[in-house]
């Protein structure tokens, strides 16, 4: 299952926040911002830390893409 964070780049978008500026009030590194742009895996802590940030819950920022095998079965 495949991960992407298209929700939340929309989120800073609709916010006028930049990536820099979430990464400094969640209080994580650059290599996660990176992850995120590249919807690689990202910590649960991490993904906690910026919901906190901006208020929302884990599924109104992260999405959960099945592999086509699974949607074939």
């Amino acid at each position: 299952m495949a991960i992407t964070y298209k929700k939340l780049v929309h989120m800073l978008i609709d916010r006028n926040i930049s990536n820099a500026q979430l990464q400094k009030m969640a209080g994580y590194s650059a290599n996660i911002t990176t992850r995120l742009k590249n919807d690689t895996y990202v910590s649960l802590e991490s993904v906690e830390k910026i919901c906190r940030v901006l208020d929302c819950k884990v599924d109104d920022i992260v999405e959960f893409i099945p592999n086509e095998e699974q949607v074939n079965q």
